[in-house]
């Protein structure tokens, strides 16, 4: 009785348990709608690209849950564990050697290096480090354990087994140089969810330099050359105090041999100043080594040379001497220090349109026995064409440069990565201080870059030297050879790649100017591994049936062998997850009825999947018009004569022929469409209907100038030197007017002379002798000659006697106006003046009396 009633309640109990669970289960899947971001994935990829959403993959799971739920706040029985497809965040090891000062200071203290890649230290060093070992980081653990590996590359490590080879930038932890620590980390991240890699930068003491000096030689430069080649030993002393394993190579430059960079004249080819050398593009005369008597006679025994223009061709030489690997010496177990010393300016891409090159820089190689082959073939390079193979090759660009030039430079070098700039003296006499100074800025300064693509953003934390919390930058300063920085990566992929190739990505995290990096093998959580399908899951792709041919249904409940309605629509279908007659007509007996728009306008087809006015138009016509063809399921097919997507062009050449006979488009272009798209060829561009023009092919009238100014008008630079034995081979005839025929290959030339007077000519192809002939005009326009003394005398004395003219003027106007007045004034004293006549009633003032006392006496 008593089992009996313990039964009955074992019953009630799960009969209670069950109740609780489906409410819980309604409440939840309430709570789960209502706002979840998780609940509206309607496929497992969308769901695990959502922060912290889930999918369950069981085929019974209900239409009132959602596949895409929240795992923190679903109950336990929401979804069964092993449905559950909820990837984590994994980070795994893969190369771990320990830095090469913390490993020297391990050692010095007695600590013991384990086999395997792990070290142990009876010191308060820390925790050890192993090259299969799992760490935590951010928050994250990475508890899959790795195995080692090798990989090589950009400041690549090579590890096996803890240790490594020295070769192609691979260090090991048994004498090898290492300055990053990790080297190498695989990464499972899903999307928006941040994850931070903590890593170790120290510069290692005595690390070997390579110094690359490139020099303008230029005859500007000649200076600057005497006292660089006093300076060898100097410069080497000074280096050697900051490390013992220091190279040393030399090379110069000028520019392309090439108009208008430098004369083309065959003498000033040979030799463009008083005791100059033949002017070149680029020249490595010294491969990187130790040897500094070397240097000092390299640059001792270097000749200038000299160019027309100020700029210099610099970018070529730079590009070269980065790239050229093996041939300049660089060494992958080194600091790379690129010292470029000019007086001048610098050519970049699209300069070399002047002299006719118009290929781009492939930032390719080309050396051949120290000199660069493709000046005159390739154009400079671009700024961002250097800064790319800067950041490749991991090179510290030193633009040394006058006080004239050094804010030109200044702004060049913030957009070179790893670059700076410094006051070069006119003799170049401090040259080893600035070295000198610019490397200890370098080596001071610690910035860390990546190579993330746009799906993957990486933000740097970092104290620096100090001991408070990480702020975020990527660059710290103040730093001496042994200092520890440490750094934190925090990285996010923001968005899923649409190829899942891309879904796979290696990144580095690279100190600037240092040939080592932190490797990151990206594991992009973006798919689930049931979508594809597998032994695992067979016909079930998460939780969705795939049918094969045999059933059909959205739980492949239907049989194709079965006579129903359903077996007709199925027959409807293109595939299973198409709509009855792709939307466009109705299913009848298990044949599709397909819609009429109007009577121009129909669908066709099995599936109604066609229709005859979906096609490519041309000029607002289906195919161009029912004369070139007809619109059939979607593509244009052509009637004869007539070709492409929308029959708009004509099958033949017949529109690209020349009218006057000849080849397609004139031999300088493709007739595409029935137009002919010109060809750019090394002489110009081609332009025109049929491409019979080019406006900028100079032909060969530069050529001829020199030849026709001294036998035809007795002037010119080989006029008095070198005209009877330069030009030799045509003799110009006089015409009174050139006139040109372009149908008969003739060209017309126009110059100006040194008197400013212009001469034209003509030149063409004698079809029978094969010979140039040249007809100029026999007499040149020169602007009339100025007597400019006669008009200064003129002006002269025009001015003399304007002033003499107003000064008589002046005269006989104020003569006139005197006389005027004085005649006035007599006038009005005539009328003022009193009769002379004696007035009767007059009285004098005085009288005279006589004394009649008064005796004479």
């Amino acid at each position: 009785m008593a089992q009996r009633t313990r039964q009955i309640f074992s019953i009630r109990n799960m009969f209670l348990v069950i109740l609780i669970v489906s409410f819980a289960s309604a409440q939840l899947s309430e709570k789960l709608q209502a706002g979840d971001p998780c609940t509206s994935k309607t496929n497992c990829r969308s769901c695990i690209q959502t922060p912290k959403c889930a999918w369950c993959m069981q085929l019974e799971f209900g239409e009132t849950k959602p596949r895409c739920f929240q795992p923190e706040h679903a109950i336990p029985l929401y979804c069964p564990e092993g449905f559950t497809i909820n990837p984590d965040t994994e980070q795994t090891y893969i190369g771990n050697e320990m830095l090469t000062v913390e490993r020297h200071r391990l050692q010095s203290s007695g600590g013991t290096m384990v086999s395997g890649g792990s070290y142990s230290a009876n010191s308060s060093y820390g925790s050890s480090f192993s090259s299969s070992s799992s760490a935590e980081s951010g928050g994250f653990s990475s508890a899959k354990g790795s195995s080692s590996s090798s990989r090589s590359g950009y400041g690549s490590s090579s590890m096996s087994g803890g240790s490594s080879s020295s070769s192609g930038g691979s260090y090991s932890s048994q004498g090898g140089i290492v300055q990053i620590s990790p080297q190498r980390i695989n990464l499972q991240l899903r999307v928006n969810e941040p994850h931070r890699i903590d890593f170790n930068y120290a510069q290692a003491q005595d690390y070997p330099v390579d110094l690359y000096y490139l020099m303008d030689l230029s005859k500007s430069m000649e200076d600057d050359k005497e006292k660089l080649s006093t300076l060898g030993d100097l410069l080497a002393t000074e280096m050697k105090k900051i490390t013992s394993n220091f190279n040393l190579g030399f090379g110069s430059f000028v520019d392309k041999v090439l108009m208008p960079y430098v004369s083309t004249v065959p003498k000033k080819l040979e030799q463009p100043c008083d005791g100059c050398a033949a002017p070149y593009g680029y020249r490595n005369h010294m491969r990187l080594n130790q040897n500094t008597t070397e240097f000092s006679s390299e640059v001792k025994s270097a000749k200038v040379s000299g160019n027309l223009d100020a700029p210099e061709g610099g970018f070529d030489a730079i590009m070269q001497a980065i790239v050229c690997k093996d041939q300049i010496g660089w060494r992958d177990q080194a600091r790379r220090l690129l010292v470029f010393s000019t007086d001048a300016g610098f050519h970049y891409a699209g300069d070399g349109k002047l002299g006719g090159v118009i290929e781009p820089n492939d930032g390719h190689c080309h050396l051949e026995n120290g000199i660069y082959t493709h000046s005159s073939i390739q154009d400079y390079p671009s700024i961002s064409q250097i800064n790319h193979k800067v950041i490749e090759q991991s090179i510290n660009v030193i633009f040394a440069v006058t006080a004239s030039q050094i804010d030109v430079y200044n702004k060049l070098s913030q957009h070179i990565e790893g670059s700076s700039s410094a006051v070069l003296s006119e003799d170049s006499s401090n040259v080893v201080e600035l070295i000198k100074g610019e490397y200890d800025k370098i080596t001071s300064v610690i910035e860390m870059k990546d190579t993330a693509s746009g799906e993957v953003k990486i933000t740097y934390y970092s104290a620096c030297l100090g001991n408070g919390p990480a702020i975020q930058t990527n660059k710290c300063g103040g730093l001496k050879q042994g200092q520890t920085v440490k750094f934190e990566a925090e990285i996010v992929v923001t968005k899923c790649p649409e190829d899942p190739k891309d879904w796979q990505q290696t990144l580095q995290i690279y100190p600037v100017g240092v040939n080592e990096s932190l490797t990151i093998d990206l594991t992009m959580l973006c798919g689930c591994p049931c979508e594809t399908g597998g032994p695992m899951t067979g016909d079930l792709k998460c939780g969705i049936c795939e049918c094969d041919n045999q059933f059909f249904g959205r739980k492949c409940e239907c049989s194709s062998q079965d006579t129903t309605a359903l077996n007709e629509l199925a027959n409807c279908r293109a595939d299973n997850s198409s709509l009855e007659c792709s939307g466009k007509g109705n299913c009848v007996c298990g044949v599709c009825e397909c819609e009429t728009r109007s009577p121009t306008e129909v669908f066709s087809g099995k599936y109604c999947e066609c229709d005859n006015f979906s096609c490519d138009r041309f000029a607002a016509q289906i195919c161009a018009g029912p004369d070139h063809g007809t619109c059939v399921c979607g593509k244009c097919e052509c009637k004869h004569g007539w070709t492409g997507s929308a029959c708009e062009c004509p099958a033949s050449n017949d529109e690209c022929m020349p009218p006057g006979g000849g080849e397609v488009c004139s031999g300088h272009g493709t007739c595409e469409c029935g137009k002919c798209v010109c060809k750019t060829t090394d002489d110009g561009r081609f332009s025109g209907k049929y491409c019979e023009k080019c406006p900028t092919c100079s032909g060969r009238c530069a050529e001829l100038k020199e030849c026709v100014q001294c036998q035809m008008y007795h002037n010119g630079n080989l006029y008095e030197n070198g005209c009877d034995t330069n030009c030799t081979h045509f003799t110009p005839k006089s015409v009174e007017k050139v006139e040109i025929d372009e149908s008969k290959g003739e060209y017309k030339c126009v110059f100006y002379d040194e008197e400013d007077c212009k001469f034209t000519f003509k030149y063409y192809e004698d079809l029978a002798t094969k010979q140039i002939l040249v007809e100029a005009e026999e007499k040149r326009e020169c602007p009339p000659k100025v007597f400019m003394l006669g008009i200064i005398l003129m002006v002269i004395g025009a001015i003399v006697l304007i002033g003499l003219a107003l000064l008589v003027l002046w005269k006989v106007l104020t003569t006139i106006h005197d006389r005027r007045e004085f005649a006035r004034f007599e006038k009005e004293r005539e009328n003022a003046r009193w009769d002379t006549g004696e007035n009767p009633i007059y009285k004098q003032a005085t009288s005279t009396f006589k004394n009649p006392t008064y005796a004479g006496k």
